[in-house]
């Protein structure tokens, strides 16, 4: 075992080691009482049951992630990835259709060994708290649809990438950079009109006192509005949320139907104004930017690691290739990734504070800010008490208690 593989190793573990640990606390952090300041969210029945919901959906997390790191070590130290290589290549391909064919099949096969998962999670655990509604034709209808749309879009980036980084020379990763920061950019002004439209159906919004409450708060804070959208995420779940999607003459407000119907007018106004908010604190494109950068350190990294002869042995590759370095560097990368991902959950959250209180600044009622926060909190069965260190992980929003106390704090003020 070189270098190359200790650290990838150690790096796994150590990002196992954390969720578990940050996911026992989680757990240990479950109280009997909701907290005073949150009192009258939950009837006592329903507390209990978010609870539940947290435990089950802990350990099936758990479950998940532990199959997953052991399939994927079970496949490295079997030698798997060379044995694989070794059979894609006598196929006979081109070097660029051969890498094509090993991601691609890689990641199918993963895709239906995690399948079960996914499946078990729809139609059991979402099912059994009153989540799900999405009938086995719609979950294999979206699977096919994600597939085909892998293909059709991430099948030329992978190829581009991959024939760059073959034939472009020592800066292959800025034209890389490059190619994917226009994919990327064109896929979110896409988005709102040729894709999400695959999955849900989106209708204008009806006149009345819902749409004109929400023109009326656009206009008093200079934000023009020419779509609001209702999306049916009752086609697949209870759930509810809102959100801004695409750029330009592209961009949409979208609001699921479940929103709407269980939120009053200043609770959807609040809503809106929160998402608002991260616009005009230019939160979104601030966050392009930073994915920007980002990729571009990824793909800077990836080009010092492709021609380290140890990556390979690593992995116990007989013959080193671009395709199987973006493999292998997407496992070497993953205590960086894992820094990064840290100081991006912190980043958002922060985010999510400004966002609110810009929200409780400009409407006319910021105590509906609150309440549209607790309903959201009780109709998705939220952890009312989360460790603190199972939120520095994996929370890219503030938990409900410190929200409802800084929207407060702005009302008072």
């Amino acid at each position: 075992m070189n270098t190359f593989a200790i650290v990838i190793l150690a790096a796994l573990s150590l990002e196992y080691v954390l969720e578990l640990a940050a996911n026992l606390l989680n757990l240990k952090a479950l109280k009997l009482d909701v907290p005073p300041p949150l009192e009258g969210i939950y009837r006592a029945e329903d507390y209990r049951k978010s609870q539940q919901y947290v435990r089950v959906t802990t350990r099936f997390g758990l479950a998940s992630s532990t199959f997953t790191l052991l399939l994927l070590l079970a496949f490295w130290f079997s030698g798997g990835f060379n044995y694989f290589d070794l059979v894609v290549r006598d196929w006979g391909f081109s070097p660029l259709v051969t890498g094509l064919l090993y991601i691609g099949i890689l990641f199918l096969a993963y895709s239906l060994i995690m399948l079960p998962f996914s499946i078990y999670a729809t139609f059991v655990i979402e099912q059994r708290f009153g989540f799900n509604r999405t009938t086995p034709r719609t979950f294999i209808l979206d699977r096919v649809k994600g597939l085909c749309l892998a293909v059709v879009l991430g099948g030329p980036l992978l190829a581009a990438l991959l024939a760059l980084f073959q034939y472009a020379g020592a800066y292959a990763w800025v034209y890389a950079w490059a190619a994917v920061t226009v994919f990327s950019l064109a896929t979110q002004y896409i988005a709102p009109t040729w894709i999400m439209p695959l999955f849900n159906k989106f209708k204008p919004m009806e006149s009345g006192e819902l749409k004109e409450a929400i023109l009326k708060y656009a206009g008093s804070v200079n934000f023009p509005v020419k779509n609001v959208l209702v999306m049916d995420g009752s086609r697949r779940s209870t759930r509810s949320n809102a959100f801004f999607t695409g750029f330009g003459r592209n961009k949409r407000i979208a609001l699921f139907d479940t929103l709407i119907a269980q939120h009053t007018v200043p609770e959807m106004v609040a809503v809106l104004a929160h998402e608002i908010g991260h616009y005009k604190k230019k939160h979104v494109l601030q966050g392009t930017i930073i994915g920007i950068l980002h990729t571009g350190l990824l793909l800077f990294l990836l080009s010092l690691f492709l021609g380290s002869p140890g990556l390979y042995q690593a992995f116990y590759l007989a013959q080193p290739s671009v395709y199987a370095g973006l493999l292998f560097f997407g496992l070497l990368y993953t205590p960086l990734e894992l820094v990064l991902s840290i100081v991006m959950q912190i980043v958002s959250r922060k985010n999510e504070y400004a966002a609110d209180r810009f929200a409780a600044e400009t409407i006319a009622e910021p105590a509906s800010m609150v309440d549209a926060l607790k309903k959201l909190s009780a109709t998705n069965l939220s952890n009312l008490t989360p460790h603190p260190f199972y939120v520095f992980l994996n929370y890219s929003h503030p938990p409900l208690l410190q929200r409802v106390q800084a929207i407060r704090s702005v009302k008072l003020g």
